[in-house]
């Protein structure tokens, strides 16, 4: 069946409907629940970001273990969202979990550190490079004080960042290059912030673009994921991080490489797999086995450059100076007890493992139904993470994922997922796996997929 353009738009917004209502009839406790909390949340639940999802309103959770989720109108899901990552140990994994009870009795704030966290500042530098640690309650707060400290140590005010990131509530980090100007991303409203005068905005993989923006001598840092994963994914080129080290260096620039997504990629990160150099390490979200937690490392050369502008102790008032971030729950002992156990027992060389394989025959999978269906699709993989995007090449820039994106598709996608009793992330395709994701779950998505190119097939939109 040979249908226009318009035609095949018309047909995904009704597809799509369908997919809505079937999700509504399945869901009415979730609905009920949904138009409850709509009199009391300013956007119907605790977070905002719970109304994302493709049904029309959220399910509402009674509970979750490993790899699963029920719902309270009593549906089970295979859970490849996982918190947008910070499910990724797993919902419920017994070592955070008693590790929480544990500490939980014996105090969960005190603004003060315990023996714990001795341990996991060893563990982090052992992992991720010998480096002066920081505990926030989230990787925004880890980046906005990495930023923070660029502009201390430099005295510049712009941060660099590339075209379609995400690096959570960072505003240096809101702005998107479309149809060749810059502005706000994810129609994000402005709210007086002039990000000219605090951002500096290249497209991802472009060297060229890189060089003459660090030319100017005002970038404080440039704030980058390893690769992206934020907006679509989209890989890295060789060479490309050599570039970004060598001209950050040679302008002056601190750079900060934010894994908060991209630690999926086995025990060190994506950092460690590829021997990279940041001045600043981040991470965040999956740290602490879903409890709020952020982490950021300075290397010893920025540690110094610091502490010569702020040292530790100031001998004239005997007390230390306040730096402009942190936070009283930053570091408390709840979360330093649960990092502890992700790091000691749950993110460990074997369980990553088992991670990957895993993510590797989901993406095989895929990418043999694309091939035999010959769609103009494909799927990335990177460690324990992989996407389908709906595009034939996999894209080397936001551009790239401007200009070939299919939005209705990927939300025609979600809904039917969600309907098949399928979690994804669901601000794009991506998929994750956790250390309890199971062969019969890999296979329950592959069938699950198998069906959407049925559906798309009937209806003549492939």
């Amino acid at each position: 069946m040979n249908i226009t353009t318009e035609e095949r738009a018309g047909v995904i917004d009704r597809l799509i409907d369908a997919e809505q209502e079937r999700f509504r009839k399945m869901h009415p406790r979730s609905a009920g629940a949904w138009e409850e909390g709509k009199r009391h949340f300013l956007y119907g639940g605790p977070s905002h970001w719970m109304r994302r999802w493709a049904g029309g309103f959220p399910v509402y959770v009674d509970e979750a273990s490993g790899a699963h989720i029920r719902d309270i109108d009593g549906h089970d899901y295979i859970d490849f969202c996982l918190g947008d990552s910070g499910g990724m140990c797993g919902h419920a994994p017994e070592a955070v979990t008693d590790a929480a009870l544990r500490q939980l009795n014996r105090g969960a704030t005190m603004m003060m550190p315990t023996e714990d966290s001795l341990w996991v500042g060893a563990e982090l530098s052992r992992r991720f490079g010998q480096r002066h640690w920081t505990l926030t309650t989230s990787a925004t707060d880890a980046n906005r004080a990495a930023i923070r400290i660029a502009r201390m140590i430099t005295g510049r005010p712009k941060v660099l960042v590339f075209s379609g990131c995400y690096h959570g509530g960072v505003e240096e980090a809101h702005v998107e290059i479309r149809d060749g100007r810059v502005g706000l991303r994810n129609m994000i409203h402005p709210n007086g912030i002039d990000h000219d005068t605090v951002t500096r905005v290249v497209e991802f993989n472009d060297v060229a673009a890189l060089e003459a923006a660090l030319a100017h001598g005002d970038v404080a840092c440039v704030l980058a994921e390893p690769l992206m994963t934020n907006f679509g994914m989209i890989p890295v080129d060789p060479g490309f991080h050599r570039a970004l080290r060598e001209l950050t260096r040679r302008s002056g620039t601190v750079l900060v490489i934010d894994e908060t997504h991209t630690l999926s990629c086995g025990p060190r990160g994506y950092t460690g797999i590829h021997a990279l150099q940041p001045d600043i390490f981040v991470a965040g979200k999956a740290i602490a086995g879903g409890i709020p937690a952020g982490v950021f490392g300075l290397n010893q050369e920025i540690s110094e450059r610091l502490w010569a502008i702020m040292p530790h102790v100031n001998p004239r008032e005997r007390q230390s100076a306040h730096f402009g971030f942190g936070g009283t729950l930053a570091g408390n002992a709840l979360t330093v007890a649960t990092m502890r156990a992700v790091l000691e027992k749950v993110l460990t060389d074997e369980k990553y493992g088992r991670m990957i394989v895993a993510a590797t025959r989901l993406a095989d999978e895929i990418r043999g139904l694309i091939e035999a269906n010959r769609l103009p699709w494909h799927v990335t993989q990177i460690g324990a993470r992989a996407e389908i995007m709906f595009m034939a090449q996999q894209p080397r820039s936001g551009a790239d994922v401007i200009a070939g994106r299919q939005a209705g598709l990927e939300t025609l996608l979600h809904a039917f997922y969600m309907n098949e009793g399928i979690l994804v992330t669901p601000f794009h395709t991506m998929l994750l796996m956790c250390p309890a994701t199971s062969d019969a779950d890999i296979a329950r998505h592959t069938a699950v997929f198998v069906g959407f190119i049925d559906l798309l097939r009937k209806f003549g939109v492939i």
